[in-house]
Parts: C-alpha cells; structure tokens; sequence
C-alpha cells in the first residue's frame, strides 16, 4: 500500500506498554513483530505543510520555503528559551497563541541517560514515547514556552538535554534513576533567576516499555536516498524508530517521501 510517510502514532497503554499503529492498515506495528516488511521509495517527496514537490526536506519534512516561513520551523521551536511571541515578531502569531502560549510541562525523562526536556503540558506522553524514554516524570508546569524554555536552558549545565540516540536505540540506559534526580532537579530550580515562573507537579513516574523482540549491539541505519528499497523482518519499534533485522529506519527523518509499504508473512 502506498504511504506519504509520517510521524507514527503510538499510544501508551494502562499496562505501560507502547501500541505503535500501523500507518497503512487498522492493524498494529506490535503485532506485526516477526513479519517481513518491504519499503520501496517511488522517488517522490511532497512538503509535510504545503504539498509542494520537492527534492529534498528540510527539518524533518518541509519544503525550503516553509521552512524559513512557518513558526513550527523557527529557530525557537529547538531553542524554545529564545520565543520571540511576545516581541510581536512571531512569524504566525495565531500558531504562537495556539501552541506557544500555553501551559507547558518540564520533566525528566531517561532516555540514554536521565534528562530535562520541556514540551506542551498535553502532549507529554506523546513527546516521552518519540524520544524513547523508558521513564518519565512531569515535575512543573509554566504558563508558556518562553518561561520553560528559559527553566530548562537554566539547568542544562546539570543535566543533559539531548539523547544519545544509538544507545537509546540499544536499550541501554545507564544506571541513572529519575527517583535519584528528583532532589537534585529542586535544588537547581531554586539556584536560577526563574524559580517562580514554575508550579510543581505531583510527582508520579511514568514507565515506558517498547515493543522491541531483539535489542541490537551495534546500531546500524539505513535510509531511502541512499537505499530506495528497505526491507526485512520487523523486530521492533521504539521512539520513531523502526527495527529491521540488524538495522534501523528513521521514520520521522522520512517525512514526506512517497513509498510503498508491503508486508510478507516470515
């Protein structure tokens, strides 16, 4: 079946279990675990935002010219501390009340280590579940981007804010625990010139388990520009990350890219 490549869905269940959908069926990714897959790109990329086709994607999916003209692909969107919304500069000002102005989580997450991370209070699960986190915890809540953004910057010299995506992608967290953390994140919030601009959460750690059958030791990816048929045996999704065989597929990198997607039986 054909499929303009998108984020994957995914959706955590009571049990703490990640259910992954599959893109092209009503069926899911879980229980597709054992089955071979074939992806055959059909050497078309349209822009996630406005169709347009194009050569290549910018920042995940965009032609060139959103990506210098929407606000989902300003520079703050990674560096949130800079939101500029209030300068009355935002390039889509109803967007920045929409997605920037509004109630935003801080939390740690162990992911290839335990990290800080921001992101909008109701997505939380959303954004735990594409970055691989196995445990997570909301610790405070800001009233927009901006004030988080400036919390989580304020702290990176304590904690790392970015994931080790290769030893995520191997299972291998280190012995770090979040409980252990909790302390610690408290102590350096009341150091920063931004301590009144959070609310403190109740703390409840959320646990992450993927499925994934086989944990590779060495991660080795495969991409469709390179590569224009994938295929092998599905051994697990974690992030947005598909395991096949001994190698791994960047789904979300593949925003855009038109492809064919065909199951076998193993």
């Amino acid at each position: 079946m054909k499929w303009q490549i998108k984020k994957l869905k995914a959706k955590l269940l009571a049990d703490g279990l990640v259910q992954y959908q599959d893109p092209t069926s009503e069926s899911f990714l879980n229980d597709r675990i054992g089955q071979k897959l074939k992806i055959e790109f059909e050497q078309q990329i349209q822009c996630i935002a406005c169709g347009r086709k194009i050569k290549k994607t910018f920042a995940q999916g965009y032609c060139f010219p959103c990506l210098q003209s929407l606000a989902a692909c300003d520079l703050c969107i990674v560096k949130p501390e800079l939101c500029h919304h209030h300068k009355g500069t935002c390039r889509e000002p109803e967007w920045g009340e929409k997605n920037c102005m509004i109630p935003h989580t801080v939390y740690l997450s162990l992911t290839s280590g335990v990290k800080v991370g921001i992101t909008r209070a109701h997505q939380k699960t959303t954004r735990w579940i594409d970055q691989g986190a196995t445990a997570a915890v909301e610790l405070g809540k800001t009233a927009k981007r901006l004030h988080a953004g400036l919390l989580e910057s304020a702290l990176k010299s304590t904690f790392a804010d970015k994931t080790n995506w290769r030893a995520m992608l191997k299972g291998s967290n280190t012995e770090e625990s979040i409980e252990d953390k909790i302390d610690l994140f408290w102590e350096e919030v009341e150091k920063t010139e931004f301590a009144e601009l959070i609310e403190e959460s109740p703390v409840e750690i959320q646990r992450l388990n993927y499925p994934v059958s086989t944990y590779p030791e060495k991660i080795k990816t495969l991409g469709l520009d390179k590569t224009p048929t994938i295929e092998g045996t599905l051994t697990g999704v974690k992030g947005q990350y598909i395991y096949l065989d001994d190698f791994v597929f960047n789904v979300r990198k593949h925003q855009g890219y038109q492809v064919r997607w065909t199951w076998q039986d193993s």
